[in-house]
Formats: structure tokens, sequence, C-alpha cells
């Protein structure tokens, strides 16, 4: 199973909004210990301690000279941010778990590790109509589907119809390893942008150069450049909704 990359983890919600907190708390930490060693002149493993245990200063300076008052003034503060940042952290991990946003993030944490051990599975990028129809289909005919998909209300579909699904734009190479691009059969650019579809083909072909490239093109104008770009297949959806009429038609007359 391949490991989840740091930088993906630090661009997941929860973990980002948990950072802020969690490094202020280590700020006040550090702020306490430079504190306590600089005023009173401790090692830094007592000065970890009084923070742990502040009656501990009562009983070091009935032993010790030193500023006392001033001491216990600057303890109290330094206490003070502890507790506020540790409630910042409790109602951040809470929010989080009570808003739904911890189980989306374990569910999309256990999705990337089901996509982790996929291969020779079929890449769709776009979840739009012409994408829901190409995953299906596929999905039906038992071939894996790992679909792309940047709009959130899309991504959640293809999660609710039981497919294997990343969040995120296509068009970026986090995205495509994510998706298993380099162990995949085949990538389809099925968005609904000509444009978007040709540079997924051109990140997708750097990534994966075996990888079989389909690309869904708006019209004609665009074949060639889409063929340039390294595509295998060019599918422009309304030649071929003409065509299927036309036979239809001429079925019917026969």
């Amino acid at each position: 199973m391949a490991p989840v990359p740091l930088g993906g983890l630090l661009r997941r919600p929860l973990l980002r909004h948990a950072l802020r907190p969690i490094a202020t708390f280590a700020a006040v930490v550090a702020a306490g210990v430079a504190g306590f060693t600089a005023l009173a002149d401790v090692g830094v493993v007592d000065a970890l301690f009084w923070l742990l245990d502040p009656t501990s200063i009562e009983l070091h300076f009935e032993r010790h000279d030193g500023p006392a008052t001033l001491v216990k003034g600057y303890a109290i503060v330094v206490l003070s941010g502890l507790v506020v940042a540790g409630l910042w952290i409790g109602e951040t991990v809470l929010s989080a778990a009570f808003g739904g946003q911890m189980r989306d993030e374990l569910r999309k944490m256990q999705v990337q590790r089901t996509i982790d051990d996929v291969d020779d599975h079929v890449v769709v990028c776009g979840y739009g109509t012409f994408g829901k129809t190409v995953a299906r289909r596929l999905s039906d005919g038992d071939r894996p589907v790992v679909v792309v998909e940047s709009q959130t209300a899309q991504y959640e579909r293809a999660i609710e119809d039981d497919l294997l699904a990343v969040n995120g734009d296509a068009r970026r190479e986090e995205t495509l390893e994510s998706a298993g691009v380099r162990r995949a059969s085949a990538v389809v650019g099925a968005i609904d942008d000509s444009n978007a579809n040709i540079q997924i083909v051109l990140a997708a072909g750097q990534l994966a150069p075996t990888v079989r490239l389909v690309v869904r093109v708006g019209d004609d104008t665009y074949e060639s450049l889409a063929r340039r770009a390294g595509a295998d297949e060019v599918i422009i959806p309304e030649v071929l909704s003409g065509e299927q009429v036309t036979t239809t038609l001429a079925t019917a007359e026969k």
C-alpha cells in the first residue's frame, strides 16, 4: 500500500484547521520554558516540570534566591495560555467531529487506501453526464474505475454511486497520482471543457507514458490538437449521437 504523502495530509481540512491551535499550544510551551530558564536560571527539564506542576515553583524558591514574585506571575500567564490553547484544540476537534468533517476525512482516507490497492483501472476525469455514463458502464462491466472530480457535489455523487473517487483537479499531477494513474490502464478526459481535457491528457501522459488516453472534445476543431497532445482516441459526443440517430433511422426504414 502506497503511503499518503505528507503534503496531501496537510491539505486535509481537519488537519489544516487543527494545526493553528496545536502550533499555538507549542508556542506557549516554548515561551514558558524560555521564560523560566531566563528568569529563574533553571534548566530546560526543570522549566518543563514547572509547566506540569506549578507548585514546584514555590518549593524551588524556598531553597533558592531569585525573583519569585515575577516568576510566579509569569507562570500564571503561561498556564492561562496553555489552558486557552488546550480548549481551542478541543473545540476544533469536537467541531470537526460533530460537524461531520472528521467522518468525511476518515471516509476519504479509507477510499484513498482502497485506491492505492487498485490497478489496471480506468481513471475517469469528470463526473458530469458524459463521465457518469462512462463510469457506470465500465463499473457495470466489472471494470475497476476511479473518478476524479473537482466539484464537491459531483464527487459526493460518485461516492454515493459506490465508485472510488478523488476530489481534486485532474489537471494537477498530484491529483492524478492519488487516482493511481501510473497503475491505470486508461485515462478518460470527460470534463465538459475541451481545453481542460487536453491538459489532462498532457499531465497523464507525462506521468504514465504507456496509459491509454481517451479525450472528449466539443467539436472536430480540437481533434488534431488533442492527438498532438498524446490522445489515443478522441470522442466528440455530438458526432456520435448524430451517427447513432442516423443508424437508428436507417435500420427502421429497412
